[in-house]
């Protein structure tokens, strides 16, 4: 389990901060919904925050348990790390271009007929490239993670309105 840290102003957009949040909040709603089938069949649209970040659960089963477990899966994923068939884990990952193996290969072929310093300004944009690629991928985890803590903290709210607390 993750250590939480105090969060510096500087450290407000860390991932590693927002993955603390995250967990902090699914880690509070597991505590409080001491009773989830009390979730069944409770629609989710009657609250706005929850039902404003729409989420992978089919429209026509949307009910607070989907979310409880949707909610505590990804926490599973974030803390054990993802569940890969067999079939997907002999998949090699690419890092580079994601538009298709025919793109990598042109641009692989293409890389080997450059010169030196050719090559050298192609690596160099192909570190940028990595580079936007990954801030871009970070922002939108992040994005992810701040909706789905509030999903979560809106869920135990909501809980203990049902209950009476």
């Amino acid at each position: 389990m993750m250590r939480h840290l105090p969060e510096t102003p500087a450290q407000k957009n860390s991932l590693f901060n927002a993955m603390n949040r995250f967990l902090g909040a699914v880690n509070n709603m597991d505590q409080t919904v001491m009773v989830p089938s009390l979730l069944r069949d409770v629609p989710l649209w009657d609250d706005a925050e929850l039902c404003g970040h729409k989420s992978d659960v089919d429209d026509g089963d949307v009910d607070m348990y989907s979310y409880y477990q949707l909610l505590k899966s990804i926490r599973q994923d974030i803390e054990w790390g993802l569940r890969v068939s067999p079939v997907v884990e002999e998949t090699p990952l690419r890092l580079t271009r994601v538009n298709s193996i025919a793109s990598t290969a042109s641009s692989l072929s293409f890389a080997s007929s450059l010169s030196s310093s050719e090559d050298d300004e192609y690596e160099e944009e192909e570190e940028e490239d990595l580079q936007k690629q990954f801030q871009y991928h970070l922002a939108g985890l992040q994005g992810v993670l701040g909706k789905l803590t509030t999903q979560a903290d809106s869920l135990t709210k909501r809980y203990k309105q049902s209950i009476g607390l």
